[in-house]
């Protein structure tokens, strides 16, 4: 059983939603383990756009309507790879499949903070409920929102993939600046420092 017919099934037409589940959890379990980089060694063929896209707000959808079980959006969010064509993609060991992305694929809803200024550290957790804790190998980038001149910040994932903070913890990774040497504002986290600027 492929993607499309495991999407088919979120929509409830010709199969069971708990048969696609099993199925592609038993797919998963079948690829090699380790750490995450597996993902990235797998060739499987390209199979084209069945419809699936992840809207700004986190929202993961099939050909229009929003994908409601939190079950399947964590496993497909499992297998999400970006590549070299700055496309995203579904990928398992046996196929690959377009994912349209409207701006970042997660996005960070929950931040905890440990100490001040350098010694910092910023634990943050995403709508699919992975823990990333930012530092050099998870960074924070800041990028313009046009045409209000605001700054977005984005936080690596894993690979490519990165979630947009939300408004809220935007706000409170401000309150957490304080100025540099040359009294530009920064956040440091794991001994990593960030600048608020794009």
């Amino acid at each position: 059983m492929g993607l499309q017919e495991l999407c088919r099934g979120e929509s409830g037409h010709n199969m069971k939603q708990t048969s696609g589940i099993e199925r592609f959890e038993a797919l998963l379990r079948s690829a090699p383990q380790g750490p995450p980089s597996h993902l990235e060694a797998w060739n499987p063929p390209y199979c084209g756009d069945i419809g699936l896209a992840i809207q700004s707000d986190g929202t993961w959808s099939y050909r229009g309507s929003p994908i409601r079980r939190m079950a399947l959006v964590k496993l497909f969010a499992r297998v999400l790879r970006r590549e070299a064509d700055g496309r995203y993609y579904l990928v398992t060991p046996a196929e690959k499949v377009d994912v349209a992305v409207e701006d970042a694929p997660f996005l960070a809803v929950e931040m905890e903070t440990w100490g001040e200024g350098a010694d910092q550290r910023i634990v943050f957790r995403t709508n699919v409920d992975d823990i990333v804790a930012c530092g050099p190998e998870h960074p924070l980038r800041f990028v313009a929102q046009a045409p209000s001149g605001g700054l977005k910040p984005y936080l690596r994932v894993r690979g490519s993939l990165e979630a947009l903070l939300t408004r809220a913890l935007t706000l409170d990774l401000v309150e957490r600046a304080i100025p540099d040497s040359e009294g530009r504002l920064v956040v440091w986290s794991n001994g990593a420092c960030f600048r608020l600027e794009p």
